[in-house]
């Protein structure tokens, strides 16, 4: 699985992990590398309020880029992407038991002390890794190649 170890691999690079996953995916619909990583920055730590993990909402554009709807009145492609991204959220809940990334890292790492719990835990090294990976896995599942 290719694309996995490449989102992972740029997730320890050093970007976030909504970054990890557009900028990997992304240029496959014709969205630049360099925009991918500029359009999820603000996404990652949960879209920095500890919110919906940014490897489940990076997965959620890339849906987008291959689903979404670019006609207002086009109500079956926003439907199929909406039931794709509710697909999605169910498959990462199943692995992982929530989408929430404080749920998900049993603390806020948007906060001072739960950025320091974190790093304690060496969440961010050990933990992250697998939430990336695993989206990558169910987006590759759900995306026809």
């Amino acid at each position: 699985m290719k694309k996995a170890d490449n989102a992972v691999a740029c997730f320890i690079e050093g970007f976030n992990c909504s970054q990890a996953m557009l900028s990997t995916y992304g240029p496959e619909f014709g969205l630049d590398r360099e925009l991918a990583l500029k359009l999820a920055s603000g996404f990652g730590s949960g879209m920095r309020m500890a919110q919906t993990c940014g490897a489940v909402t990076g997965a959620f554009m890339v849906i987008g880029l291959k689903y979404g709807h670019i006609n207002a009145a086009d109500k079956k492609t926003k439907d199929t992407a909406y039931r794709l991204v509710e697909q999605f959220a169910e498959k990462f809940r199943s692995r992982n038991g929530s989408v929430i990334c404080r749920e998900l890292l049993g603390c806020d790492v948007c906060t001072p002390d739960g950025y320091n719990t974190a790093i304690a835990k060496g969440l961010f090294r050990n933990f992250c890794p697998k939430m990336v990976r695993d989206s990558a896995e169910i987006l590759e599942e759900m995306l026809p190649a």
